[in-house]
């Protein structure tokens, strides 16, 4: 059967046809003027709709819509929304501002799933939440970013819990055609479209647009009728499918985005790979190099890891992506070979240790030997990844190893209720809504008056309640629970007493039970007489993770005893408005995960803005963030061996933070009634996050560390027909080739009495044979400093060592010179090494290329 295809769009009036432009630009999802206009059309659509204004003005009554036209209130306050949109769009921001010479640069942002509002579910957790806060901070700072990601016809599944608290899954179909995307179309009007190979079958991948403010985000989709079904279903689901789903999923994103960029004439200077799912690009990058550049794979090779990015966000080993290279060859075996190396020396890119055959391919190994640039997103995560992954490069200390930390955000705008987001202004004043990049702005939160801050918290947390009541029946509803049952939900919850959050994926180092361990302590927690609490959980296991589902499922048989039925609930389909709610109402926010496999987390930063206060283990960013006046800890950053003994005392710690500390200070009041300790808790962890945790800061670091140096080689060694890469390949192929001949001969220092003081400075000599190698090429480092017990340097910054004469000594040895302090006391030692160094390499440590004593 053949169908003929139109789309027919809404008949907006003249006087509110801008409303279909606001529709279409995700801005919406950050500005509440603007959302009130949609609730006001008709909130109870509105809601229907997912929160989805493109869905819901194909919904609305023509009557509806006629009405709102000759409304003059609404009118003028669609005008004034307007003009802020056009206002926004229009302005100088803080990187044309602050990096005036950048006209022209592009950074391409690829990432796997975007999580930027409720009415677009292409996300399923954390890293798509995290992904759509990038691209509106990037908007909001006017960052030359553009972003690739996928298009699910399903997205992530929707949760539901069957009578037994068991969780069930169930997918909708996505109806793009009333969502906030558009199709990007050809000179010929026509849907653009690249094509990809995938086992020997030609894929057509076509792409739709979605503005994210200024940012544009390009999502690839499969479901084409010229594709096969099987082809069809690449883009179907999110983390849905087995190994060789993701596989082909992550091909079509990174050999398809890259192809999407140059079919639409978008020349990236630079790619941040947010996670290893899109390596993959950094192979078409390099085929199209070598096929119109004429470049080797090592020259081609080289001018992509000078313009990568790569961030790792998985503490574990086994949490990084691995794939069989038996499947990698099924799907990318003759890509390679038009790459002109050996299946073995392809592999070797995804291994640690590049001899072992029995080692998988892993795209985290591949990424951070392909990209120059690479992260962590924590401090202690950093530090977590530098010890993962310092058998790639073997010779160096852990704590030289290039992964960089810059620890993640959250976008203000998106999190902050729209009632505290109001009184931020009102104080604030306009620099907080037009220069989002001005952070010193936050320390004005302690001029704000404490019984206001107090009173807004207080709506909030009554709101979270009648929104989890209204969820909670809904709930009940859906199981087949009796009437009697259900209308008890109206008396569960108290707006008035102290609320704690836990949302979060239900995997097992999260551990969601943790609260539970004790569960006759925690009845005389939450029942307290005076000092009463209550606890709402929400959060999804992945549809495979049986141990995550069994979590909820005993979590759920807590909340059904009769002890904690008014006191404890679920809330289930965890997603972006629930979190909302959640984040925007509780006073106290809990994360408990088994320290250090928390790679950063951001539900507690969103928390963090609107003022409640933090209850977590000492992990990922609350390892940075904590102090005694922002929250609580649990602990003291103890880490175990044992799983069992850990969460023994972890829980331990729990409860006794929560007795002793926070409960005691949410309730004891002042003389007019105001918990003042905890409202002082609330402003400074208000300031903490806004001036340290804001996704402007995580991209003001990405900005100035990353994506400014990534650029400009990106630009560089471009130029004159890539001459700077062949050049610097060329030295690379030279230096290495005989870097095995060159050596440290001896390190001498002066005759020195046995005992040497604080402060006291001495010189050293190094003589170095250098072979064929110029003194020019390599630099001559003094390391210094503590020792261990184990004969390590500790806390070392290398010195560079100055030659001592133009000429060598003899053929090839040369003499190198340098100053050494004592900074501390105890066993101090000295040693010395040879790393390269040239210009054009953005860090000196290449694999393998390094000298020591």
């Amino acid at each position: 059967m053949r169908v003929k295809q139109f789309l027919v769009l809404p008949r907006l009036p003249e006087r509110i046809k801008v409303l279909q432009e606001l529709a279409q630009n995700l801005w919406y999802s950050w500005n509440w003027d603007l959302v009130k206009l949609f609730i006001r059309l008709d909130p109870e659509i509105w809601e229907a709709c997912y929160q989805n204004p493109v869905k819901m003005l194909s919904r609305l009554p023509q009557e509806k819509l006629e009405q709102a036209a000759n409304d003059d209130g609404f009118v003028a306050s669609l005008e004034r929304v307007y003009q802020r949109h056009r206002e926004y769009i229009e302005r100088k921001k803080w990187f044309e501002l602050e990096h005036p010479g950048q006209n022209g640069s592009r950074l391409a942002y690829f990432s796997l799933e975007y999580g930027l509002d409720t009415g677009l579910p292409v996300y399923s957790g954390g890293l798509g939440v995290l992904s759509g806060d990038t691209l509106k901070s990037a908007s909001d700072l006017g960052l030359p970013v553009v972003a690739v990601g996928l298009l699910y016809r399903y997205g992530y599944f929707r949760q539901w819990l069957s009578s037994d608290g068991w969780q069930q899954e169930r997918y909708e179909e996505n109806d793009w055609y009333h969502m906030p995307v558009q199709l990007v179309l050809g000179p010929d009007d026509r849907p653009l479209r690249v094509g990809v190979e995938i086992d020997d079958s030609p894929v057509q991948v076509q792409i739709w647009k979605v503005m994210v403010g200024v940012t544009p985000l390009y999502l690839l989709d499969t479901n084409i009728s010229e594709n096969s079904s099987k082809c069809r279903e690449i883009t179907s689901v999110l983390y849905g499918g087995d190994k060789d789903t993701r596989i082909r999923q992550e091909i079509i994103l990174g050999i398809g985005g890259v192809r999407a960029l140059r079919a639409m004439g978008i020349q990236p200077d630079a790619y941040h790979l947010n996670e290893g799912h899109s390596w993959f690009l950094t192979l078409e990058r390099i085929r199209t190099l070598m096929q119109e550049e004429h470049l080797t794979f090592e020259e081609a090779s080289q001018y992509v890891w000078s313009s990568t990015i790569f961030t790792t966000h998985t503490p574990v080993p086994a949490g990084n992506e691995r794939f069989d290279p038996v499947l990698v060859h099924r799907y990318l075996g003759k890509f390679v070979s038009e790459l002109g190396i050996s299946w073995r020396d392809f592999l070797a890119l995804g291994r640690v240790f590049p001899g072992d055959e029995a080692e998988p391919f892993c795209m985290t190994v591949a990424a951070l030997k392909l990209a120059a640039l690479a992260n962590g997103v924590s401090e202690l995560h950093g530090a977590v990844s530098r010890n993962m992954w310092h058998n790639i490069w073997p010779d160096l200390p852990i704590e030289e190893v290039p992964i960089q930390a810059i620890t993640n955000g959250v976008h203000p705008g998106s999190w902050i209720s729209h009632d505290l987001n109001e009184l931020y202004e009102s104080y604030f004043g306009p620099d907080f809504v037009e220069k989002p990049g001005k952070l010193e702005t936050w320390q004005i939160v302690h001029r704000i008056p404490d019984a206001e801050l107090w009173r807004i918290h207080n709506r909030r947390r009554e709101r979270l309640v009648f929104f989890a009541r209204k969820r909670l029946k809904q709930q009940l509803l859906r199981r087949g629970a009796s009437q009697l049952v259900i209308q008890r939900a109206d008396q569960m919850l108290d707006p008035q007493i102290l609320t704690i959050g836990f949302a979060r994926r239900f995997s097992t180092y999260k551990r969601g039970s943790l609260i539970f361990s004790d569960p006759d302590r925690l009845d005389r927690i939450v029942n307290n007489e005076k000092r009463p609490v209550q606890i709402l959980i929400a959060g999804k296991a992945h549809p495979l993770d049986t141990p995550g589902k069994e979590i909820i499922k005993q979590i759920v048989e807590f909340t059904s005893e009769e002890r904690f039925r008014h006191r404890i609930i679920f809330l289930e389909d965890y997603d972006i408005n629930v979190a909302r709610y959640l984040v925007q109402g509780v006073d106290v926010w809990l994360n408990n995960p088994r320290r250090p496999q928390e790679a950063s987390g951001t539900s507690g930063m969103k928390a963090a803005l609107n003022g409640a206060l933090n209850l977590s283990i000492l992990d990922g960013w609350w390892d940075e963030g904590y102090d005694d006046s922002t929250g609580f800890k649990i602990g003291n950053g103890e880490e175990y061996d044992n799983v069992e003994t850990q969460d023994h005392f972890d829980a331990e710690m729990l409860y006794n933070t929560l007795e002793r500390e926070v409960i005691p200070t949410f309730y004891d009041r002042n003389e007019i009634g105001l918990p003042a300790d905890w409202i002082a808790k609330m402003k400074a962890t208000i300031q903490m996050a806004g001036q340290r945790f804001s996704s402007q800061r995580m991209l003001k670091d990405y900005t100035e560390k990353f994506y400014l140096p990534a650029m400009a080689a990106g630009k560089n060694m471009r130029e004159d027909q890539y001459k700077l890469t062949r050049e610097t390949t060329a030295w690379i192929s030279r230096v290495g080739s005989s870097w095995n001949k060159i050596g440290i001969r001896e390190v001498h220092v002066p005759e020195l009495e046995s005992t040497l003081f604080v402060g006291q400075q001495f010189p050293v000599t190094i003589e170095v044979y250098l072979g064929d190698i110029s003194p020019d090429d390599i630099e001559v480092q003094i390391v210094s400093g503590r020792l261990d017990s184990h004969e390590r340097i500790q806390d070392f910054k290398p010195a560079e060592a100055v030659p001592v004469a133009e000429q060598p000594q003899e053929e090839g040895v040369y003499a190198f010179s340098g100053e050494v302090t004592c900074n501390e006391s105890g066993r101090f030692g000295i040693t010395a090494r040879i790393i390269p160094r040239n210009a054009n390499l953005i860090h000196p440590f290449k694999p393998k290329l390094i000298s020591w004593w």
